[in-house]
């Protein structure tokens, strides 16, 4: 089992150390070449307009979109869930298209909010700590996703097949629940 973080922007080394933490190895991911032999891939936080133009420069945008295509898993958080929407609003811009939602990017006002809130989620019975930095808000849901968790009545945690994404930043945390979960997906034949 390996997990490749996209590592473009964004805390991709406070990935690392949760999957360190898991005992997962895992690999960044600059170029298409380096998505050989990996088992799941994370798309990180930052600025989803400057993650989709180094994706698109470096040939990783397509390389991503067959990676999924052929059956491998993905965990978006914040940004990268923005990237693996259907449709992006607010204003509108180019995604992979993995996850059937539509997503606003500029969800909370002006991106200004930052907040960590205490979630209940499908994954167990405890809360879950959810920071949220100038988070995206998901609007619609397809079916077949699943939410796993909801803050302020809206869904922040979703789930469709192989394909996770949450609008918070589960890395910025010592607990690692979620990526405990996009682990087992990444698993799933």
């Amino acid at each position: 089992m390996r997990i490749g973080i996209v590592a473009i922007q964004g805390d991709y080394e406070a990935h690392a150390k949760s999957l360190d933490a898991l005992g997962v190895e895992h690999s960044f991911i600059r170029l298409p070449g380096d998505l050989a032999g990996v088992d799941g891939v994370i798309l990180p936080g930052g600025e989803s307009t400057t993650h989709l133009k180094v994706l698109q420069e470096e040939g990783l945008f397509e390389s991503l979109k067959s990676f999924a295509a052929a059956g491998g898993a993905v965990f978006g958080t914040c940004a990268g869930a923005i990237l693996m929407a259907r449709e992006v609003r607010g204003p509108s811009q180019a995604s992979l298209g993995l996850l059937d939602m539509t997503i606003l990017r500029n969800g909370y006002g002006r991106q200004l909010a930052s907040d960590i809130h205490q979630i209940s989620t499908t994954l167990r019975k405890e809360p879950l700590e959810a920071v949220f930095i100038r988070a995206p808000m998901i609007e619609a849901t397809g079916v077949g996703m699943k939410v796993l968790a909801r803050d302020a009545g809206h869904p922040v945690l979703v789930q469709q097949g192989k394909m996770l994404a949450s609008t918070f930043h589960p890395e910025l945390t010592d607990d690692s629940a979620v990526h405990a979960h996009f682990v087992k997906i990444a698993t799933l034949k």
